[in-house]
């Protein structure tokens, strides 16, 4: 039987519906090499049928209809329940690569849909320096869902990831905003001027739900409130299973949750090695402009660059991830200097800084795979 004529005979058989016993009659037309056949068959699961016509069709279509055998059988159902890391971000810095984001203020649908789209790994968005709205917030992330980015990827992992700066420093009341945030399913927190260990705990206990009392990780014990109907549907999971997921990460190594603290003033710098080693911090974010502003001196001077490589090797001592803002003549300077997340911009636009610093971001992983 020719392949083409193959093709046709097989999928013309109901195979994707009922699993019913009732024959079925088959005719195939003629071709030059074979008269006309016809055979009874009985629907039965896909991949027996698979295996019993395999004899009778071409080598090519016998390695096809293989392939898609084992890709709606029982391998592939063995394979999808395997959990998918759904936060990108985390998945590249347990991997020790880059990551590249900007600073979204204009909270639109549109603009976080188009922000989604970009070549970006994560977008921190501003509720610090733009209005406190959850609403214009809840609207954007709504905005970051592409139906046909997760049915072309085959999983749930969003290629931006969303990481909001709540308005609330760490020496201020973090519960209510962090749990406003948190309940609209966002990845990823970013808490502004964290200058003691203390206000680091407290935003790692904002962050996490109480866990169970035998847990290895029960400490910092956490105070977020449950109410997870909504971020559940938006990570795509059951209440149960975003509840188990929605931790920090890496105390939870299986946590999807980011949390960036900002070191922005002297007296964080003082604390560095104390707030670096808090249990549930995922990364630290230098501000560089407050950091020079608090330290009573211009943006360039080296005292301001000395404290910031105090921060970088705290980190270092620590294992933890380290971010900061920088232009795209910045970018590979800091990624030399150990720095794992840069936010690079602002969504006024993709400009040519932020193409740039992506593109010297991109030459810079390319020479590290090939040392």
């Amino acid at each position: 039987m020719s392949l083409r004529n193959c093709l046709q005979t097989f999928f013309r058989l109901p195979l994707f519906g009922s699993q019913s016993r009732l024959p079925h009659r088959l005719r195939a037309g003629p071709t030059r090499a074979h008269p006309p056949i016809e055979c009874e068959i009985r629907l039965r699961p896909f991949h027996e049928e698979v295996r019993d016509r395999l004899p009778a069709c071409a080598g090519g279509l016998a390695v096809l209809l293989l392939a898609f055998a084992l890709t709606t059988g029982p391998l592939a159902a063995a394979e999808s329940d395997k959990p998918v890391r759904l936060n990108r971000v985390i998945e590249r810095t347990e991997k020790k690569e880059p990551v590249f984001g900007v600073f979204s203020a204009n909270l639109s649908p549109r603009t976080g849909a188009a922000v989604a789209s970009s070549s970006l790994d994560f977008v921190i968005i501003d509720l610090e320096h733009s209005p406190y709205d959850v609403s214009r917030l809840e609207g954007y992330l709504l905005g970051m869902i592409d139906k046909r980015q997760i049915l072309q990827k085959g999983n749930l992992q969003l290629n931006v990831v969303p990481v909001v700066r709540v308005p609330s420093a760490g020496r201020e009341q973090l519960l209510f905003v962090i749990k406003q945030v948190l309940d609209l399913g966002v990845f990823g927190i970013l808490v502004p001027h964290i200058d003691t260990a203390a206000d680091a705990l407290a935003a790692v206990r904002a962050v996490r739900f109480p866990q169970l009392r035998d847990a290895a990780d029960f400490k910092p014990e956490g105070l977020r409130g449950v109410g997870y109907g909504w971020p559940a549907r938006y990570w795509g999971l059951t209440g149960g299973e975003y509840a188990q997921r929605a931790d920090v990460w890496p105390l939870d190594p299986k946590g999807e949750m980011l949390l960036w603290l900002m070191i922005e003033t002297r007296s964080a710098v003082e604390n560095i090695q104390t707030i670096a080693r808090t249990p549930g911090v995922s990364g630290l974010f230098v501000g560089p402009s407050d950091l020079a502003f608090s330290m009573g001196l211009p943006f360039d001077h080296p005292e301001v660059e000395a404290a910031i490589q105090q921060v970088v090797q705290a980190c270092k001592d620590a294992g933890m991830a380290c971010g900061t803002l920088t232009g795209g003549a910045g970018v590979t300077r800091r990624l030399e200097q150990g720095f794992q997340f840069l936010a690079v911009g602002s969504d006024s636009g993709l400009s040519s800084g932020v193409q740039d610093a992506l593109k010297r971001g991109a030459e810079f992983k390319q020479r590290a795979r090939k040392r």
